[in-house]
């Protein structure tokens, strides 16, 4: 059975840890609060309605495809495409291609910069790894103009931050429920984790100081996994309503 993504792969790695899919969502929704695009899941509602419930339900549709057979993520990438189809035709006109590419690109650079952050350096050809990954989901949702390789799609990247980011009131709505379901403590670890994995134009546009709390706590976690006590600072991080969702961040460590 061939897979969508080898075995041994780095990007099996990367998202078959826990923690390093928190901080790849934690970059994410800091960047996202800023896209031009941020309005279409406030046509849907999901979003603002349940933040928390929006990120795992991402985890598990990027899950299906990481760790798929060819013709199950490629199955579950249609299935997402259709999904978006269905709410373009609701609003009555087509979500940009380059919205799509946005998300596209937060998830490589999330990806690499929380592995980074939690785990080791990756080499070059490991971020060329996670990026044709990436690059492959793409060009199966029919996106264009995506750059062939990791060291051409940089460039790209930050053309794209310096074009499709502003701040509007969506941003101040998506931090403001971020805080009501996340609570103030939990919502602080939030923004310290946004810190040490957001580019440095996403920073400036979130009037972020480059202090993070957690730059100090980071060394002690790493310590808490090595004794298995990991779990329990998970649990104290997210809210109790998702313990299930969880638990089941480490399921695919394999």
């Amino acid at each position: 059975m061939q897979l969508f993504v080898e075995k041994d792969s780095i990007v099996r790695e990367i998202w078959g840890k826990g923690d390093t899919v928190l901080f790849i969502f934690a970059g994410a929704s800091g960047e996202f609060a800023l896209n031009k695009a941020v309005d279409w899941l406030y046509f849907t509602g999901k979003l603002p309605a349940d933040p928390l419930g929006r990120l795992f339900s991402t985890v598990r549709y990027a899950r299906l495809i990481v760790f798929a057979s060819m013709d199950e993520a490629n199955a579950s990438i249609d299935s997402l495409r259709k999904i978006h189809g269905a709410v373009e035709q609701n609003r009555g006109f087509s979500i940009p291609d380059w919205a799509y590419r946005d998300v596209l690109f937060m998830l490589i650079h999330y990806s690499i910069a929380a592995y980074e952050l939690l785990e080791r350096k990756l080499s070059d050809e490991e971020k060329e790894e996670v990026y044709n990954v990436f690059y492959r989901v793409g060009t199966r949702m029919g996106l264009k103009e995506l750059p062939p390789t990791y060291l051409e799609w940089l460039p790209v990247r930050e053309s794209h931050l310096v074009a499709d980011l502003q701040q509007s009131k969506y941003t101040s709505d998506l931090f403001r429920q971020y805080r009501k379901h996340l609570g103030p403590i939990r919502f602080k670890i939030l923004i310290d984790a946004q810190k040490l994995v957001i580019p440095q134009h996403v920073k400036k546009l979130l009037h972020f100081n480059s202090f993070s709390l957690l730059s100090i706590a980071i060394p002690v976690y790493k310590i808490s996994r090595v004794l298995k006590m990991d779990g329990l600072l998970k649990n104290a991080l997210l809210p109790s309503e998702y313990k299930t969702q969880i638990k089941e961040l480490d399921l695919h460590q394999q």
